[in-house]
């Protein structure tokens, strides 16, 4: 009854209710987009290349579905998170990028932003490439000549620009992060699809086994949640200071989240084992045997379940650490609670303060990255276990979903919240 009462709520606001049917009405025209394929591709083999490889179906995922039908936007926003990613290293190693970033504001946020755009044009061109030349080795797609490939790669790297201007078009206008909701979009496309896919392969032998799956995924999405939800709040007081005829002294608390560097460590792990496949299938079709047999042994290496699952694994758990330590130091966040007259009760202020903090987020960060390597090769544990090889849950697909749909959904509940404020000041 509280969700009829709160769409209600929503849609007897006009520009609450406009910003929702902007968002939809950009993911109609990107859903559009993504069904225009470009030229020369074999789709039957290009379906068969994602589902018998499950890192590119994560890449598939990434760019919003658009690349399992080679469409315009067949690199979606993935050139675009690499170079956020990029960025956002950056404003460790230079110092001037840290500035801009945390220092200088609105201006500085903007300069930053559009660093990031420029960035993405390159990296759309390579990536772009790169995965041509893949296809091409797998005869996915025709031998292209010269000039076709740089047609091919100049359309590709024009479909991602436009995306990436839709979704800031959502971030600017609409409701929620524009790339987020963008990737949701190709998510929840997929589900008619993989719903279609069990319903052919249905096996009534197999019914314990489905009844696993259905089991493993409520669960899953409970944990998602739990986790996604999960922070530890760390107690602030500050000092007493002068109100009034009194003294009187404030408390607050610092939020530790258990998952603070929500998918980018699978993005991370995920361009470190696709590199050498990458790399190994391209180089395979030149000329030396020795370099072709080097190749197969390399793609064979990799592609073998439990290597491949448990180097997933420890690469998703060491760049969750990695990712943590940089975007979140707690050698300034002391200095700041000193310099504000803050301290933690029973800590003292400095570098106690900063042990403590490292000490509480370790334990932390332990636990999130072994949540996110587990939900990087769930995938894997649930065939392994249900040996039903036409469905599978997409641990990463998932994670990406559930935390869009929670942060959406905290947005419209502070435009309600901020909207019945304003009518209680006004009446």
């Amino acid at each position: 009854m509280q969700a009829w009462e709160k769409i209600r709520k929503i849609w007897k606001l006009k520009d609450l209710r406009g910003k929702i049917l902007f968002v939809f009405a950009i993911l109609i025209i990107f859903r559009a987009i993504t069904a225009i394929p470009v030229p020369g591709v074999n789709i039957s083999k290009l379906h068969m290349f994602f589902e018998n490889n499950q890192l590119f179906g994560l890449l598939n995922v990434f760019s919003g579905a658009g690349m399992d039908n080679f469409s315009l936007l067949m690199m979606g926003v993935g050139p675009y998170i690499t170079a956020s990613i990029v960025m956002q290293l950056m404003t460790v190693i230079i110092p001037a990028v840290e500035k801009w970033y945390r220092e200088e504001g609105e201006m500085g946020r903007r300069k930053f932003q559009q660093i990031t755009r420029i960035l993405t044009v390159p990296f759309s061109l390579i990536q772009s490439y790169g995965m041509i030349t893949l296809l091409k080795s797998q005869n996915v797609i025709d031998n292209l000549q010269s000039y076709e490939m740089a047609r091919t790669i100049i359309i590709v790297t024009a479909g991602t620009m436009l995306l990436m201007w839709l979704g800031e078009l959502i971030t600017e206008k609409g409701i929620g992060n524009g790339i987020s909701l963008i990737i949701f979009a190709g998510i929840v496309a997929n589900i008619p699809n993989a719903a279609k896919q069990i319903i052919v392969t249905w096996d009534p032998s197999q019914i314990f086994s489905y009844g696993i799956f259905l089991a493993v995924s409520i669960v899953v999405i409970a944990a998602v949640v739990f986790i996604t939800e999960g922070q530890r709040n760390i107690p602030v007081t500050y000092a007493r200071r002068v109100s009034g005829r009194g003294m009187v002294s404030s408390s607050s608390y610092l939020p530790l989240r258990v998952n603070q560097a929500g998918v980018i460590p699978i993005i991370f792990a995920m361009s470190i084992l696709l590199f050498p496949q990458m790399i190994a299938n391209v180089i395979g079709v030149v000329g030396s045997e020795r370099v072709k047999d080097a190749a197969l042994m390399i793609s064979n290496f990799l592609q073998d379940q439990w290597v491949y699952g448990i180097m997933y694994f420890l690469l998703v758990v060491a760049f969750t650490f990695f990712y943590t330590t940089v975007t979140f130091e707690p050698t300034k966040v002391s200095e700041n609670l000193q310099k504000q007259g803050g301290y933690i009760p029973g800590v003292r202020p400095g570098r106690s303060t900063s042990s403590y903090l490292q000490k509480i987020l370790n334990r932390i960060t332990l636990a999130g990255a072994l949540f996110l390597a587990t939900i990087a090769v769930l995938p894997y544990i649930v065939q392994g276990f249900t040996h039903i090889q036409s469905v599978s849950i997409g641990g990463t697909s998932l994670l990406i979903a559930v935390s869009v749909a929670l942060d959406s959904m905290k947005q419209v509940d502070s435009q309600l919240v901020m909207r019945d404020y304003d009518g209680f000041l006004k009446g």
